[in-house]
C-alpha cells in the first residue's frame, strides 16, 4: 500500500499549552476590548494570530546561533548572511533591518514622497501604512479573480497587467516603483506566477520603472510555481527563486516568515542608488550597516533558515498542513479563500456571518467568536485592517472581509488543525444566531487594527 504523508522532521522540544474555560475567555476578551492583539499569550490555546516570528527553528539554526559574531561593525555573521542572501536571490547589496516593516520604513523613506503613487497587488497593512503615512497612494492592481473567494484559480495573487498600465499612464512621473507581494498575503496567501512576474517586468521596462518584491513568503511562492505552473515541475526551489528575483530590482523581507527566525529582515538590491538612499536612513533608524538592529546570532540563524527553507521537503511539509486544515473545512462546508494559500487559511466571514452588517465588522466578529469557542486566536484581515480612506476618512468596505488563520511553521500538529476545524464548525452551525458584531470606541489614525478598542454593537 502507498505510505501516508508524514512530516520531514521530528520533534525534540515541546512547550506546554493549556485550554482555558469559556468563562475565563469571556472575561479576557472583554478586558482586551474585543481585540485579540490585546490578549496575553498565556490566555491563548492555539495561536494563529501570525506566522511571523512564531515558527520553530531547526537544530542547525540553534547551533548557528552559538557562532554569532556580536561585533558592532564588520561582524563575520553579517558577511555570512549577505553571502547566503546573494547566493539565493542574486542581489549583491544587502542592508539588514530588525524586521520587514523596518526594511520598508528605511527604503520608503528614501524612495516614496508626497503625491507619489505605488501600484501593486494588495499591499499589506504595513506596506500601505508606510506609503500613506508619506502622503502617497497605494493602488491595488490585483486580478479580479482574487475577489471571488470560492473561485478556483492557481495564481490569485497575480497583478492585473492591464490595470497596472492604466495606473502608470495616469500617473506619469509619480511612480517610484511597482511593488509585487509574493505570496499575496491580503488576497489570502495567494501566489504570483512566473509568467505574471515576467509580464510585470515587461511593463516596468516599457515605462522605465523598477520593480520591488515584498518577499516575506517568496519560498512558498516558488513552491506554488513548482507545483502549479507548467514547465517548473522539474526545477528546484532554489532555481525557481533565482529566476523570480532576476525579474526584480530589489526586495524587502521580513525574515520572520520564510527564513523561520524570531526576528530579522533586510533590504537587498542590485542598484547602488537604491542602496545609497536606504543607507542614509538605515544608520539613524536601525543601526550600523552591518547589523541593522539584528544580533550576530540572529543573522547566523537567518542564513541557515533561508538555506533550509528553499528546499522542497521543508516547504512541502509546511504547505501540506495548511492544505490539511483546508480539507477539514471542505468537509464541514466552511467557505475560505480557495485554493488554500501558502501560510494561512483565510475564512470568508461575509459568507458565514451574513446577518452581521458590514458596519459591524463580520470578520472581527468571527475572530472573537473563534476565541470564545476554543481559545484560538486568529487575525481579522478585513474592514478594520483596511483602515479609513485617507481623504474622506470613511471606512473602506470595498475589499474582502476575512479571518486569517496563520499557521506557524513546524509548531503545531495536525491534531491542532482538527481542533481548529471543529471549533469553526461549531460556530458555522450556529451562524444564523449571530446577528450583531462590534462598533469602534477608539482607534489610531493609522494601522488601527493593532490597538483598536471595540464594544458589542447589540
Amino acid at each position: 500500500m502507498e505510505l501516508p504523508f508524514a512530516e520531514s522532521w521530528r520533534i525534540k522540544m515541546v512547550e506546554p499549552i493549556r485550554m482555558s474555560t469559556q468563562q475565563e475567555r469571556e472575561q479576557w476578551i472583554r478586558e482586551a476590548h474585543y481585540n485579540v492583539f490585546q490578549l496575553k499569550a498565556e490566555q491563548v490555546y492555539i495561536d494563529l494570530l501570525t506566522d511571523s516570528g512564531t515558527g520553530a527553528m531547526s537544530d542547525r539554526q540553534w547551533a548557528a546561533m552559538m557562532m554569532g559574531d556580536e561585533s558592532y561593525a564588520g561582524a563575520r555573521s553579517y558577511y555570512n548572511m549577505r553571502d547566503t542572501i546573494e547566493r539565493i536571490t542574486g542581489f549583491p547589496i544587502v542592508i539588514p533591518t530588525h524586521q520587514g516593516r523596518a526594511a520598508e520604513n528605511v527604503l520608503f523613506s528614501a524612495l516614496v514622497h508626497e503625491g507619489d503613487v505605488v501600484p501593486g497587488n494588495s499591499h499589506f497593512d504595513t506596506t500601505k501604512g508606510h506609503i500613506e503615512s508619506r502622503k502617497a497612494a497605494a493602488v491595488d492592481c490585483t486580478i479580479a479573480e482574487a475577489r471571488d473567494t470560492q473561485l478556483e484559480h492557481p495564481f490569485k495573487g497575480n497583478v492585473d497587467v492591464a490595470r497596472l498600465e492604466e495606473v502608470i499612464q495616469a500617473n506619469a512621473g509619480r511612480i517610484p516603483f511597482i511593488i509585487v507581494t509574493i505570496t499575496n498575503n491580503t488576497a489570502g496567501g495567494q501566489p504570483v506566477s512566473m509568467e505574471n512576474l515576467r509580464q510585470v517586468r515587461e511593463v516596468a521596462d516599457r515605462y522605465g520603472l523598477r520593480v520591488l518584491f515584498d518577499s516575506a513568503r517568496f519560498a512558498e511562492n516558488a513552491y506554488f510555481i513548482k507545483t502549479r505552473e507548467e514547465g517548473y515541475a522539474d526545477r528546484t526551489i532554489k532555481e525557481i527563486v533565482r529566476e523570480m528575483f532576476s525579474l526584480a530590482d530589489g526586495m524587502t523581507m521580513s525574515a520572520k516568515k520564510d527564513a523561520i527566525v524570531n526576528m530579522g529582515g533586510f533590504i537587498a538590491t542590485r542598484h547602488e542608488d537604491w542602496a545609497e538612499g536606504a543607507r542614509r536612513y538605515s544608520v539613524p533608524f536601525e543601526g550600523y550597516l552591518t547589523y541593522g538592529g539584528m544580533n550576530g546570532r540572529d543573522m547566523e540563524a537567518l542564513a541557515v533558515g533561508l538555506d533550509e527553507n528553499t528546499e522542497f521537503d521543508n516547504l512541502n511539509t509546511r504547505i501540506h498542513q495548511v492544505q490539511y486544515l483546508a480539507s477539514k473545512l471542505d468537509e464541514y462546508g466552511i467557505p475560505y479563500q480557495r485554493p488554500a494559500g501558502g501560510h494561512a487559511i483565510f475564512v470568508d466571514a461575509s459568507l458565514i456571518l451574513s446577518k452581521v452588517p458590514k458596519e459591524e465588522f463580520p470578520a472581527q466578529t468571527l475572530t472573537v467568536e473563534l476565541y470564545r469557542e476554543a481559545g484560538i486566536r486568529g487575525c481579522e484581515i478585513g474592514y478594520i485592517l483596511a483602515d479609513r480612506d485617507p481623504v474622506t476618512r470613511e471606512n473602506r468596505f470595498n475589499g474582502l472581509d476575512l479571518l486569517r488563520l496563520a499557521i506557524p511553521r513546524r509548531t503545531y500538529t495536525d491534531n491542532h488543525m482538527d481542533v481548529i476545524a471543529a471549533a469553526l464548525k461549531n460556530i458555522y452551525d450556529r451562524r444564523e444566531s449571530i446577528t450583531h458584531g462590534f462598533r469602534i470606541t477608539w482607534e489610531a489614525p493609522l494601522m488601527r487594527h493593532f490597538t483598536v478598542k471595540l464594544e458589542p454593537a447589540d
